[in-house]
């Protein structure tokens, strides 16, 4: 029986082993192995909400190994430290316990095709201390980090009438903005909790971007829009402003000004994990990501694919495949056509992006973007409701994908109750 292993249960990795595994799996005509340093999922577009609180992760978070039981795929938890394409075999690091007790020992798991869905990680670009003083919201390890500094700052000024609390965050993409405008709602929320206090009057939020813009990924207008909103906010928006150094008291830009921080999260940018490099087997571009051939194979291994944030695709305009979800869900459904089609014996297919547009929200003040993208000769802006709707509906298809269409309006009316009983922030 053939044994399909995915390496990384993200957005790609996730929808990829459960489509395969009630496909092959279920039917016992392939063996589809699920492996995470992690035992559950959090659909990452959300990680800015988890390090605020507002997400509920016991609802919305996936645990691997019970969604495998239904789905068709067995989970194996461990940390991916290498492969061996000549014996076709994935090596797991040893895993331990909070206390340093060993869990596993070092494992090997062998393959017939293996799939790479390993993510990104943030890019510091060698700047001096942020790996020292900054967060990141590369997982959700690191956002519930966050989110318990954030909770520990808030009871702090809570008790100093004149305190404020200074938040820098380096990086006008999606994640900076959307957390931006996530922690001004929050706060808002405190005087509800025991927080009488601590009101957005307390809060200072800094959005540091070294391009002349925010969002520059995405259209002027759509970038102009959502700063209005910022600005509406109270946040701060500093834009051609580099950052030379993260210290004790905060960001230090090129010009030698500081940027006093209480909290400071870094967000410029994301690479493969520097690991990649040291496999010493992939073809690599300047941001890590494997090269792969229109099929979406390794350029140098046909039985390896790479989808997600990790796979280096060029497109036939010069352009690289943006590190967006959109862009792992289109490569995983590829990657599962072409897995079934060579089983048959069959040419595999190559892969075209299709850019659908781009939506960020404003936690519940605004949500702007751009739909149908390249579908048409122009783009679609949108704002308010509308964008809102398009936005919450990419998670939805997501959780279709992983779930099938019934358990996923099971867990939508789950939510919904959620939200009525539940704090609307988590406090712990």
């Amino acid at each position: 029986m053939q044994t399909i292993v995915i390496v990384g249960g993200g957005a790609g990795g996730l929808e990829l082993a459960s489509q395969l595994g009630r496909k092959l799996g279920k039917r016992k005509k392939a063996d589809i192995v699920l492996v995470d340093r992690n035992s559950a999922h959090i659909w990452k577009p959300l990680l800015h909400e988890v390090a605020t609180g507002s997400l509920d992760t016991g609802t919305d978070g996936v645990v691997y190994r019970a969604h495998g039981a239904k789905h068709g795929y067995r989970f194996v938890l461990g940390n991916f430290e290498g492969v061996d394409n000549t014996k076709k075999t994935i090596r797991l690091s040893a895993t331990f316990d909070e206390d340093g007790n060993p869990l596993m020992p070092v494992r090997e798991i062998n393959y017939d095709v293996l799939v790479m869905a390993i993510g990104s990680v943030s890019n510091d670009f060698g700047t001096p201390g942020v790996k020292d003083h900054c967060y990141f919201l590369d997982s959700q390890a690191q956002a519930e980090r966050f989110h318990k500094a954030l909770l520990n700052h808030f009871m702090r000024i809570d008790q100093d009438l004149d305190g404020v609390l200074n938040v820098a965050i380096v990086g006008a993409g999606a994640t900076g903005v959307e957390l931006s405008a996530e922690l001004h709602h929050v706060t808002e929320l405190l005087k509800d909790y025991g927080m009488p206090n601590m009101t957005p009057k307390q809060l200072k939020i800094t959005l540091i971007e070294a391009g002349p813009r925010i969002l520059p990924a995405l259209p002027e207008r759509i970038s102009n829009s959502a700063k209005r909103e910022l600005s509406r906010l109270g946040v701060e928006v500093k834009e051609n402003t580099r950052i030379q150094e993260a210290t004790t008291e905060g960001f230090v830009t090129s010009e030698g000004n500081v940027i006093k921080a209480d909290l400071m999260l870094w967000s410029a940018g994301v690479k493969a994990p520097n690991f990649v490099a040291d496999l010493e087997l992939f073809e690599l571009n300047r941001a890590n990501q494997v090269l792969v051939k229109p099929t979406l194979e390794s350029t140098v291994d046909e039985n390896i694919y790479v989808i997600g944030d990790c796979c280096g695709f060029l497109q036939e305009n010069g352009k690289w495949v943006p590190p967006r979800a959109q862009s792992a869900h289109q490569m995983a459904s590829t990657v599962q056509r072409n897995i079934l089609l060579k089983r048959n014996n069959k040419a595999p297919k190559p892969f075209a992006y299709k850019d659908h547009g781009s939506l960020v929200t404003l936690s519940r003040y605004s949500t702007v973007g751009s739909l149908m993208g390249n579908l048409t000769s122009k783009s679609m802006f949108v704002e308010g409701h509308l964008a809102r709707l398009m936005y919450v509906s990419l998670y939805r298809m997501h959780q279709i994908a992983i779930h099938g269409f019934s358990k996923a309006a099971m867990v939508y009316v789950a939510e919904t109750i959620s939200k009525v009983v539940r704090p609307k922030m988590k406090l712990h």
